[in-house]
């Protein structure tokens, strides 16, 4: 097995979205080739009401799939097509925007006035950027999850992983979406397949992950699966680590254990002309986009 390199880590940038929503952005509106499938990665943790309550009014969505996972709080949400609902700590919403849907997202606190989800935005190749648009709304329950001997914890969103298959299906960039949790000392591998590009997003404790690479910045050595490789120390506020390809990533948790999600898909490999909340291939096709919001066709009837 071959171990897949640290490209690169960095911390969030805070940045403020929607109506005047203060969150964390750890990916987006940078080179799309970078994380391919992936456009941009957004972590909406607050203790602060006034800091999300305002939300994410009515807006746009073309050509992507947008992926929200709620930890605290809950998020109230509603569409052009009459859908509504609301997502519930530890559910997930998979929507494919598709040919076009405007929608709106309003973060609600718990008892505490905390509010934790991430938002994911998944490219969509040319051939499924106009289909119908469609919800997944998967419940916190229906959500599997493994427990290795270890106490290791992994809840399945999408994809196959420890005999389990996450309850997401269909989607274009066949993704991989893992919530983990290794406890505290304990160094853990995960296999990733080697034709999708994969990132980690670390969010609770602290862990470090392996290097094959040696970069700079190595703060130790270990001794991985035989091989000599490299430990680069993570913090767990709102660390992404990029990496390369290869089979398999190794963490080492920290003293509070390490919590992330690992999250994975096919590279699409196509060009992309990009506006905001909308994602086409050429710059027709996203000027095609803005005049049919400007004059009221952006929506495709159901057939």
């Amino acid at each position: 097995m071959s171990l897949r390199p640290t490209l690169e880590t960095r911390k969030a940038q805070a940045t403020m979205e929607g109506a005047g929503v203060h969150l964390y952005r750890a990916f987006g509106f940078q080179d799309p080739s970078e994380l391919d499938p992936f456009l941009l990665f957004d972590d909406f943790r607050n203790d602060d009401p006034h800091a999300y309550m305002r939300g994410f009014p009515w807006h746009p969505h073309r050509g992507i799939e947008t992926i929200t996972y709620v930890l605290a709080g809950s998020v109230d949400h509603a569409d052009s097509l009459g859908n509504e609902g609301r997502l519930g700590a530890g559910d997930v919403q998979w929507m494919t925007a598709g040919s076009g849907i405007l929608h709106q997202e309003m973060p609600l606190g718990n008892a505490k006035g905390q509010m934790h989800g991430f938002q994911l935005w998944a490219n969509l190749p040319s051939q499924h950027k106009m289909t119908a648009p469609r919800y997944q709304d998967v419940k916190a329950a229906d959500i599997p999850e493994v427990i290795d001997d270890d106490g290791t914890v992994v809840r399945v969103v999408t994809g196959d992983f420890w005999g389990k298959r996450g309850p997401v299906d269909g989607i274009a960039a066949d993704p991989q979406y893992l919530d983990i949790s290794v406890p505290p000392g304990v160094k853990k591998t995960f296999k990733i397949d080697t034709y999708r590009r994969a990132f980690a997003y670390v969010f609770a404790g602290a862990g470090a992950f392996a290097d094959a690479s040696a970069p700079t910045g190595v703060l130790l050595e270990k001794e991985v699966a035989g091989q000599e490789v490299n430990i680069r120390d993570l913090s767990g506020n709102r660390t992404l680590v990029r990496f390369g390809t290869g089979e398999e990533v190794t963490v080492q948790a920290g003293e509070d254990g390490v919590r992330f999600l690992l999250i994975s898909g096919a590279p699409i490999q196509e060009p992309v002309a990009w506006h905001g909340p909308i994602v086409m291939n050429t710059q027709a096709e996203l000027q095609q986009a803005m005049r049919e919001l400007r004059n009221g066709t952006f929506i495709r009837p159901a057939h």
